[in-house]
């Protein structure tokens, strides 16, 4: 292609991606001060290349999966922000106090919001952590929460009912000793050293020491167990688009939004933490979205941050969005 053929390409993407409608000559005209029939002759060429589509109700010409392909490859530059939006990620960064996954939750909400697509995160936990703290908190009814914090920042929470023969004060004891003996123990290792350790010292302190002990170790077993994060932010947002204005295409996304080992395919490693960009048929999520993407690793934690939206996407707003999220990853995971 010339350079006036990938401008011309360029326009067609990017007017098609703003108003969701077929660019056509005449605008194509009137933006390059050529004659109708050099531009018709440019987009009869890009369409023979594959990079452009005739639309089945106007006379204008989208997009082809190929054609998204080049643009981002070779045409798009990564928007800034403005000033609002950066403050919302700003604002966000700044909160020393957030737990990990908490952070990154709240990170997705905020992606959602600033490119109305759909945000998502597939995480799980390095087994680099080492107990920080657990904590016994009581509430009403004979109930109690073991809180499970690790060096890294996670923390994992796990309710319990206490049996009527048990001695609250009996769990905050043990949990004392747990936290004398165990810190800095990684979290692979701790049921081996409660079973080991922990155990027959409390069985000569404490009169329901079996119960009292299986406290802890469901609480510690759930959080090696259970180390998957999973969250959505922006579910309905996708279907705002114009393109899934078909019911029976709304009740398919949507069936897969919901399905976890459908959106689990999106974890797939790329073996770095760049963005990739995923159009259409190139995802193994549905050919009718595009999945734009970065792996990260935080505080011990390592996942997948995707934003899913249509072909139409606003790329170079949604790679600049994770530019931004992906140096703030970076300086705060040093």
């Amino acid at each position: 292609m010339d350079e006036r053929q990938k401008n011309i390409l360029k326009e067609i993407v990017e007017g098609y991606i703003k108003e969701a409608k077929p660019v056509g000559s005449k605008a194509l005209c009137e933006k390059f001060n050529c004659s109708s029939a050099t531009i018709r002759n440019e987009m009869a060429y890009l369409e023979k290349l594959g990079y452009i589509e005739k639309n089945h109700i106007s006379s204008g010409r989208i997009p082809s999966e190929v054609g998204y392909r080049y643009y981002v490859e070779n045409l798009m530059k990564p928007k800034e922000l403005n000033g609002e939006d950066m403050l919302k990620l700003q604002t966000l960064f700044s909160n020393q106090n957030l737990a990990v996954s908490d952070a990154i939750e709240a990170c997705l909400e905020i992606i959602s919001d600033i490119t109305n697509y759909t945000s998502i995160s597939l995480g799980k936990e390095s087994e680099l952590n080492t107990l920080k703290q657990i904590s016994i908190i009581p509430l009403m009814d004979n109930k109690l929460v073991a809180l499970v914090c690790t060096d890294k920042g996670i923390v994992k929470n796990k309710q319990f009912t206490l049996q009527n023969n048990i001695d609250l004060n009996e769990v905050i004891k043990t949990c004392e000793i747990v936290n004398k003996m165990l810190i800095g123990t990684p979290i692979t290792m701790i049921s081996e050293r409660l079973e080991y350790e922990i155990k027959p010292i409390i069985s000569k302190q404490i009169q329901q020491y079996e119960t009292v002990y299986n406290i802890f170790y469901e609480a510690f077993n759930d959080f090696v167990n259970n180390r998957e994060n999973f969250h959505v932010a922006g579910k309905s947002k996708i279907l705002e688009q114009p393109e899934y204005n078909d019911t029976n295409e709304i009740k398919r996304l949507i069936t897969k939004l919901e399905d976890e080992n459908t959106i689990r395919k999106i974890e797939k490693k790329d073996g770095n933490n760049n963005i990739s960009i995923y159009i259409g048929s190139e995802t193994d999520f549905d050919d009718n979205v595009t999945i734009i993407k970065t792996n990260y690793e935080f505080r011990g934690e390592e996942g997948t941050i995707a934003i899913i939206g249509p072909k139409r996407m606003e790329y170079d707003r949604v790679v600049g969005v994770l530019n931004i999220l992906n140096r703030w990853l970076e300086e705060k995971g040093d």
